[in-house]
This record gives structure tokens, C-alpha cells and sequence, in this order.
């Protein structure tokens, strides 16, 4: 069905009145059990919490932890780490729970959440148990938590029920609640599509929320106000345009038209006597790669997940009919690679494994917001299911989906005392290489993928071991890999260590995704795709990206371009919907001048005016680039 402004407002009730009984829910119960009061800042002493049991005392320690983790950062006192924590938990509930009523909806799940208690999965569930798990409040909750903790072995990001975000469960009124809204029967068609939660996403920050954040100022103060900012989903047509003319165009080109997309790609924008002369040999697909910097909920990837499907099953016939040599593996950077036919034993083998390729290999994705990357996650993984649902995989015969390469560019440790313990048990260098490594990521949360880390990186690296012998200065990249594997090992084992605190574990799990980020940043992409932020720059980071960008800092729209046109290899595509006074202001002379103008030629161009990005008051363009350096 369509998501029209009737369906989409129906979906925002929904949010609004989810988002609203659990964060209720949890304010309770951070006051009530947890001594914990969001309202006035209040910490109790956990040995004045006399009512708890051992487990919730376990609860009780690890949320003080975690408000001790965010109040770290500069500039967050005990009220808004609280305030993050309720936002958090209840966001968490409610895309779980979203979650397993969209696999339901697609056949990947037995009804669980619809239906509440009635729910054939629970009822099976109850027959088995008998009365050794409680009331049925108590039970139904004792079911849920077995389904997170099964789902958690692909989606850890939202499934995992020892992460911060999700260690609290609405009680059984708010949880009996939040199930009649999402069985309501207004909403119920909406579980089947694939945009729905997206839509979640950008409903839980309220038209209101953000029209407060800019009255306030008008550029962002912090992380959170630039991705609430932002929050515009892309329309579908929108993403078919740009999906198509990057990597459709991209495929199209590379087989010479002979191609299946030249049909499937409605807006892909092809001469009638177009025919270009075919790549000599066809990129291998597993070397193919995608990203949106700002990928929110990940709506191009899904509809790019359509076409990387195609592109597989063509390879392989391509592969078959011109012999084991016939895929370039080289210039993606996986020489590597055994050829299709070398790797898989049959046809259905590999078309088996296809879905788990296209998310471990294909499809990037970078976010400000971590709860972004909980969404994305998601949604890709469901794709992988629904493929595999349709084509007959029983789920013990699904391959099991990695870690995929969703990041979220959060804020590095900010615990000094605990940092220079875990630097201790480092060996000099590395230590040194550490602590610089952390201050280059420090802007993170507000940078993303415009961090300049590929730039950046070398210089440190001679700096931290250049001056000791004069080594590393031939390799710097090679290096690198090796130091950070052994970054990646110590904080690994730091968080897992007995001694470690639950608050170590947070330190070193941020500490692991700045180096998940360092990684991204260094690779090179054929496609960019995306809806990236605009206005005025983030007030945090606004002195860093002048100088980083000289060409673009008019505007956020334009430094995401930019910094596209150089993560992009030569010929690469880029497909953007940003505001279209860019492109005849004079105060973006500059960057139209010494960017577009300069390395990039225009492919395709659609002028399509306002009413495009929900509530944004902004005239838009959707437009393709190709890089010509």
C-alpha cells in the first residue's frame, strides 16, 4: 500500500502514543525501583534501595553505570543522561517490538506480538511450559525475552538485552498497552512494508521537537539536535531515481546494456540509442560497494538491495558463460577472491548465499544517531529474511548474517581515569597511538564520515612511531592494521575481563566502534547515495569543517558532496536529494567552481521544487554525479 499523508498519519499516532507510554513507563520505573528521578537529577545510594531483588539490584548498579558513561562526556549533567536513558529504553522496546511484528507479517516469525497474549507462538509456548513460568503476564514476558535473545545472534545492535539501550521491559499494563496499539487494526496493513520502520524512526521525534530545537538556535548544538534536524524520509521515487541512475547506470554500463535493470530500473535515464561498449571483463560483485553517510533508516540500501540482487544473479551467468576469469576481483581491492563458480558448488548454493554478500560486502552505512543504526540493521536483516522466506531457505539453512557494516559514529570514551588504566596495560606505542587516536575521533558524533580519517591517519601514525627508529614510514596503512588488531584485541578482552565494570564495557565498546569508523572511512566506494543533512553547521564542529572544506562550508548539503566526491574511485556515482539553491546561489560559487564543476560531470538532474521531504520548508533537487578527477 501506498504511504500516503491519511496512512502516514495514522503510523504517527501510532509512534506518538508508543513513544509516550513507555517513556511514562520507564520514568516510573527509574523512580520508583530504581532511585533514579529524571526530573530532578536525584541519585540514590544503591544500598538505600532496601525493596530490590538481587537481580534488579544487578539492574540498578549497571543503569548507574550507564548514566556515569554518558555524564562522562562534557556538557551532559545527571538530568540528560537520564533523560537518554528513558529516550533510549523506550525507543529500544518499541522498535523490537516492531520488529517482530513486521517478521511476523512476512511469514520469518510465528505470531508472537500480535495478537498480545493471544498470540499463537506464546500460546504454544505456554502449553509447553505449564505453569512453571508464572502468571501469564510473567510468562509472556519470559517468551519475549527467549525471542530477543534468539534474534540477537544476527541483530546484537537492537536484539541484545545486555546492551544499555535495552536492559529495561515495560511492566505488563504499559506492555499490555503498547500491544493493542500495535495490533490496532488502522495500522495493522502497515507491518508488510518495508518503509514502515523507517517511518517508526522519523515519527519518534516529534513536527514539535524539532520546530523547538531551531527556534532555540539556529544552527545544531550538539549530535542529537543535527540528526533530530534532519530527519526527512526520502521519499520512494526518489530513491528508485537516484538507486537507479548510481548503481543501476553504473551495471548498465559495465555489461554494455545487457543488463535485466535497463527494464527493472523505471527511472534509470537511458537514450533510446544508447549502447555502451561492455567492460572487457565485469566487475565482480562481491567488490562492488555502496554507502549512505546519512543513512537513517536505511532506505536507499533497501531498494539498492533489489538491484545488487539481480547484479549477483547476472554475474553468475556471466561467469558461466565466459569462464572463471570473466569477473574483475581486482579493482575493488579483493584480488583475493576465488571466482563464483570456485567458491560455490551450484547455482542454488550461491544464490543462497546472496542476501548474506550484499550485506556483509555491498551496502555501507554510516549515522550520527546510534539509534539509526539499530534501524538500519534491521531493515536489512529483514530484507535478507524476506528473500530467503520467498525463495524457500528454511531458517537452519540461512546463512547467518554478520555484524554488516551499518556504523554508528559515536562520541570515543570519554573517561579519563579509565582510560589511562586500560593504557597501562598497553605496550608504549601503542598506548601513545591510543590516546592520539582518540583525539583525532573526538568530533565524531557530529562529523560522521566527514572526518577526514584517511588524511589524518598516516600523519599519526609517524608521529607515534616515526619518532622511535624511524619505522613505519613506508607502510603507514599496513602498520596500522597491525596496531589496531591489537587495539581491537585489549579492548576486547578489557571489556570481557572480571575486574572490568559495566561501565568498562561501555568504554570499550565505544572505544571498538571508533575504530569500526576509522575503517569505513578508509575504503573506497563506487556509489554514494543519499538524503544528507543541511543548513547551517553544527556550532561543536564549525571551525573544523571551514577548514577542512574552504569550497563548500556554505552549507552541510554541500560538504556532504564534497567529502562524497572524494570517498568515490574514479567514475564513481553519486546520488543526492538536497536543496536546489545550491546550484545557482552565489554564495556557493566556490563549490560549484572548484567541486562539481571541476571533478564531476553531471548525469542526471531532476528539479523537483517543494512538498518533496515531508515537513521540510525547502525546494529540492535529485540529482546523479559522476566523479572525473
Amino acid at each position: 500500500m501506498a504511504f500516503d499523508q491519511a496512512t502516514r498519519n495514522r503510523l504517527q499516532r501510532f509512534v506518538n502514543e508508543a513513544r509516550k507510554a513507555l517513556e511514562e513507563e520507564f520514568t516510573r520505573q527509574l523512580q520508583l525501583d530504581y532511585g533514579l528521578d529524571p526530573a530532578s537529577g536525584t541519585v540514590t545510594p544503591i544500598e538505600n534501595l532496601r525493596h530490590l531483588n538481587d537481580a534488579q539490584r544487578e539492574t540498578a548498579r549497571i543503569l548507574r553505570d550507564t548514566l556515569a558513561h554518558y555524564c562522562a562526556r562534557p556538557g551532559t549533567d545527571t538530568t540528560a543522561g537520564l533523560d537518554r536513558i528513558v529516550r533510549e529504553q523506550a525507543f529500544t522496546v518499541l522498535n523490537r517490538l516492531a520488529a517482530l511484528r513486521m517478521a511476523e507479517a512476512r511469514g520469518l516469525l510465528i505470531e508472537s506480538v500480535g495478537n498480545g497474549y493471544q498470540a499463537k507462538g506464546f500460546q504454544l509456548y505456554s502449553r509447553l511450559a505449564g505453569g512453571g513460568l508464572g502468571e501469564t503476564g510473567d510468562a509472556y514476558r519470559t517468551y519475549l525475552l527467549s525471542v530477543f535473545d534468539e534474534l540477537s545472534q544476527d541483530l546484537p545492535t537492537l536484539f541484545d538485552r545486555y546492551s544499555p539501550q535495552g536492559r529495561l521491559f515495560p511492566r505488563e499494563t504499559a506492555l499490555v498497552h503498547i500491544l493493542s496499539l500495535i495490533s490496532h487494526g488502522e495500522i495493522d496493513p502497515l507491518w508488510a512494508e518495508d518503509e514502515t520502520i523507517g517511518w517508526i524512526y522519523q515519527y519518534f521525534n516529534s513536527k514539535e521537537e524539532r520546530k523547538a530545537m531551531r527556534e532555540a538556535s539556529p544552527a545544531p548544538r550538539d549530535s542529537r539536535e543535527l540528526a533530530v534536524r534532519n530527519q526527512f524520509f526520502t521519499p520512494r521515487y526518489v530513491v528508485e531515481f537516484l538507486v537507479d541512475n548510481t548503481l543501476g547506470r553504473l551495471w548498465f554500463n559495465w555489461t554494455g546494456g545487457q543488463t535485466a535493470l535497463r527494464d527493472r530500473c523505471q527511472y534509470l535515464l537511458v537514450k533510446p540509442d544508447e549502447q555502451p561498449e561492455a567492460a572487457k571483463r565485469l566487475r565482480d560483485p562481491r567488490t562492488v560497494k555502496l554507502i549512505d553517510p546519512a543513512c537513517g533508516s536505511m532506505h536507499f540500501g533497501l531498494y539498492a538491495f533489489d538491484l545488487f540482487e539481480e547484479i549477483y544473479r547476472e554475474a553468475w551467468a556471466w561467469e558461466q558463460a565466459h569462464g572463471p576469469g570473466a569477473l574483475d576481483r581486482e579493482t575493488g581491492g579483493n584480488s583475493n577472491l576465488r571466482p563464483l563458480s570456485e567458491t560455490y558448488p551450484d547455482h542454488d548454493t550461491f544464490l543462497r548465499d546472496v542476501p548474506r554478500l550484499i550485506i556483509e560486502r555491498n551496502i555501507y552505512g554510516v549515522d550520527i544517531d546510534p539509534r539509526a543504526a539499530q534501524i538500519a540493521s534491521l531493515a536489512l536483516w529483514l530484507r535478507a529474511q524476506r528473500t530467503w522466506h520467498e525463495t524457500g531457505v528454511k531458517a537452519k539453512e540461512r546463512p547467518q548474517v554478520g555484524q554488516g557494516q551499518v556504523v554508528a559514529a559515536v562520541a570515543p570514551p570519554a573517561e579519563m581515569d579509565m582510560r589511562q588504566r586500560f593504557m597501562e596495560e598497553l605496550d608504549p606505542l601503542d598506548a601513545e597511538l591510543f590516546e592520539r587516536t582518540l583525539f583525532m575521533l573526538k568530533g565524531l558524533p557530529e562529523l560522521g564520515v566527514l572526518l577526514q580519517v584517511e588524511k589524518e591517519l598516516p600523519a599519526l601514525i609517524r608521529q607515534v612511531f616515526g619518532e622511535h627508529g624511524g619505522l613505519f614510514r613506508t607502510e603507514d596503512m599496513a602498520q596500522w592494521q597491525t596496531a589496531e588488531t591489537r587495539l581491537r584485541e585489549a579492548l576486547t578482552n578489557y571489556a570481557r575481563a572480571a575486574r572490568s565494570t559495566y561501565q568498562g564495557r561501555l568504554f570499550a565498546e565505544d572505544a571498538l566502534q571508533g575504530l569500526r569508523m576509522i575503517d569505513l572511512c578508509r575504503e573506497v566506494f563506487d556509489v554514494v547515495v543519499m538524503n544528507p543533512p543541511f543548513g547551517e553547521l553544527s556550532e561543536e564542529t564549525k571551525d573544523l569543517l571551514e577548514a577542512a572544506y574552504p569550497n563548500s562550508k556554505t552549507n552541510l548539503l554541500t560538504i556532504f558532496v564534497e567529502r562524497s566526491v572524494q570517498i568515490l574511485r574514479r567514475n564513481g556515482l553519486l546520488g543526492a536529494i538536497t536543496s536546489r539553491t545550491a546550484f545557482f546561489l552565489s554564495s556557493y560559487k566556490k563549490w560549484r567552481t572548484n567541486v562539481l564543476l571541476k571533478h564531476t560531470d553531471v548525469s542526471a538532474f531532476a528539479d523537483l521544487g517543494e512538498g518533496v521531504l515531508d515537513d521540510a520548508n525547502v525546494e529540492v533537487a535529485a540529482y546523479s554525479l559522476q566523479v572525473v578527477k
